[in-house]
């Protein structure tokens, strides 16, 4: 019964690795790098959920559970403590300017949407704005930037318009890392979460809809659907999140606070159907 469930798991991990491969294939990484980081969360799971009494897993235990030589738990663990796995994740002053700009009480309208500023300005202003969360950023720097990239737009009188509450960032590589860390490690965590028999607390909130049965011609018209209903979804819960942010301040924001996300997703079964059922 054992071997039965293990089977059943471990074909559904091959469906949802195809397309990480695809994405390591296509940024030139091969299964040895792979096999190098498949082994680090190995070795760090093992040692940080499973001690007892509190205490880490020690080097021997964590060898049965995963298999490795205690010397390869070893080097990988001394590896984690000198932090040479730690991702960072860049998030650019840009997305902290459209993020406040359409949440910030100070630069929104009698209507709730993001107002038309002028540039400058004591308050009620672009430049206010990036003084309040652009970091060390010029507000005509950061006027420049959002500009570029189709964020924003200026009248013939320079007052300034936003266009969108967030962009694509710069490079293919950066949109992935965002991604991977923002979207599919918080609905991983959850499946995880929810289905660990021994979790502390309830289950977290996880839905999708679907359908195995829409017309092709459909399709088109269906994802545009989709994309605007996410889209309104996920700024609802963006002005949210803003509003208990508010609730917080001035206080620090590593003090008692912890990452909260909420995913909505849109997806199309183009191969893996044939090897695993919904």
């Amino acid at each position: 019964m054992r071997d039965d469930i293990q089977r059943q798991v471990l074909g559904a991990f091959l469906v949802v690795l195809k397309p990480v491969v695809r994405i390591l294939l296509r940024y030139g990484i091969g299964f040895r790098e792979f096999s190098e980081i498949a082994k680090t969360a190995f070795v760090d799971v093992a040692s940080s959920d499973f001690g007892l009494r509190g205490r880490p897993t020690n080097i021997s235990r964590v060898a049965v559970m995963t298999g490795l030589t205690r010397k390869e738990v070893r080097r990988i663990r001394d590896k984690i403590d000198d932090g040479k796995h730690t991702v960072i994740v860049k998030q650019t002053p840009m997305w902290d300017i459209l993020h406040y700009w359409h949440a910030d009480r100070e630069f929104l309208n009698s209507a709730g949407r993001p107002s038309v500023l002028p540039f400058s300005g004591e308050s009620n202003s672009f430049s206010s704005l990036v003084r309040q969360y652009g970091g060390d950023i010029p507000p005509g720097a950061m006027r420049t930037e959002l500009k570029r990239v189709g964020a924003i737009e200026e009248d013939e009188q320079g007052n300034l318009s936003v266009l969108k509450r967030t962009f694509r960032p710069e490079g293919d590589h950066e949109s992935l890392v965002a991604s991977l860390v923002h979207a599919v490690y918080p609905l991983v965590a959850t499946v995880s979460h929810n289905t660990d028999p021994d979790r502390v607390g309830s289950t977290w909130a996880q839905r999708i809809a679907f359908s195995q049965a829409v017309k092709t011609d459909d399709v088109p018209r269906l994802k545009r659907i989709a994309a605007d209903r996410i889209g309104a979804f996920s700024e609802s819960i963006d002005d949210l999140f803003m509003a208990y942010e508010t609730l917080s301040e001035p206080e620090p924001r590593d003090e008692g606070t912890l990452t909260i996300a909420v995913g909505v997703f849109y997806f199309e079964d183009r191969e893996t159907s044939k090897n695993y059922k919904w």
